[in-house]
């Protein structure tokens, strides 16, 4: 196996394991009824459906 010449300082090795931190952008889905961008499994704040029914009046 290769081993290292020499040790990793602190910085380098924490800023090695930064990337694993990133999130991602939320993902988007289109209601079915109106066809507006919302975040899926939630309540469409155009209309007001979820799950072929009225949720909230808006």
């Amino acid at each position: 196996m290769a081993v290292p010449k020499k040790k990793k300082s602190k910085s380098k090795s924490r800023s090695h394991r930064a990337g694993a931190w990133k999130l991602g952008s939320p993902s988007r889905s289109l209601c079915p009824r109106c066809g507006s961008a919302k975040l899926p499994h939630t309540v469409c704040k155009a209309c007001g459906w979820y799950k072929n029914r009225v949720a909230i009046e808006v």
